[in-house]
């Protein structure tokens, strides 16, 4: 309420949350608090103190398992987790609070790779480029399910682009955010040939059989975005950071959500960096 009121925002894109399904298991009532309860305050807040666009931070998650080819924005929401069952009850939240003064659109994101500046190596394309850069050889789970991309550059500027677009193509959708879609072992293959051709690939049996094949049609043919980064500079950048030494202590918590959230120290190191920052 009060930064609401004293900065009198146009636009809010709300990107904060307790981020990926093991994390949003440690703590249920925790999670249920941030990513729904403080949510869904932030959304209404925001209407009522007259910004004037919500941009939600949802999740490819929201489908849950899929038989279709290709997973699309019309296809029911049959959230299998905790965290993608948050993200389906606030997109209730703001589908109930939009009008014509009041434009919510949700971005349901693939899964995200490349260099930030606060990287996350819990993720499938970094975790993978970390093994093969810094373990010499590249760990598999699983290997046959099929993932869906996006590299950080092209998702920023997704959401950059929803801030000027015309509200009517927008209000009150939801557009799917991804460049390709692969197998982990093809992402694995994809890896090595980046690194290093003779690196090993072993492959781990896995219980998450998750899989799925995500549609980024609609953002390209109603919005006009099509992603200009490919998962190779994914790989690249992130390969050209280790070896710069701009990423270290790779091993340690402050790169992995789920560590950092059972980790009270890496918590508090985190806050100060933000706060730095």
């Amino acid at each position: 309420e009060k930064l609401l009121r004293e900065n009198s925002p146009d636009v809010i894109i709300h990107l904060a949350a307790i981020s990926n399904d093991p994390c949003s298991d440690i703590d249920p009532a925790l999670t249920l608090s941030v990513n729904l309860q403080a949510t869904a305050d932030l959304m209404r807040a925001a209407k009522q103190h007259g910004v004037e666009r919500f941009i939600n931070a949802s999740s490819a998650s929201v489908y849950g398992l899929k038989s279709e080819h290709d997973v699309t924005e019309d296809l029911s929401l049959d959230p299998l987790t905790l965290y993608a069952k948050c993200k389906v009850d606030t997109e209730k939240v703001l589908d109930d609070l939009v009008d014509d003064r009041f434009c919510g659109v949700h971005v349901r994101s693939a899964t995200v790779c490349g260099y930030t500046p606060r990287l996350r190596l819990d993720l499938t394309i970094n975790i993978l480029t970390y093994h093969a850069v810094e373990k010499g050889e590249i760990r598999v789970f699983g290997g046959t399910q099929m993932r869906p991309n996006i590299h950080v550059e092209d998702l920023t500027d997704f959401y950059l682009s929803l801030v000027d677009e015309d509200a009517k193509k927008i209000n009150g959708r939801a557009f799917n955010v991804s460049i390709e879609n692969s197998t982990v072992a093809g992402l694995a293959e994809l890896v090595r040939s980046q690194v290093d051709p003779k690196l090993p690939i072993v492959t781990v049996p896995t219980a998450d059989n998750r899989s799925y094949h995500l549609s980024a049609a609609r953002a390209k043919a109603e919005l006009g975005f099509a992603p200009k980064h490919s998962l190779q500079e994914a790989v690249q950048g992130l390969v050209a950071q280790f070896r710069a030494g701009k990423i270290p202590n790779a091993g340690g918590a402050w790169y992995r959500n789920i560590e950092v959230m059972k980790d009270p120290q890496a918590m508090k190191a985190m806050a100060f960096e933000e706060v730095a920052r």
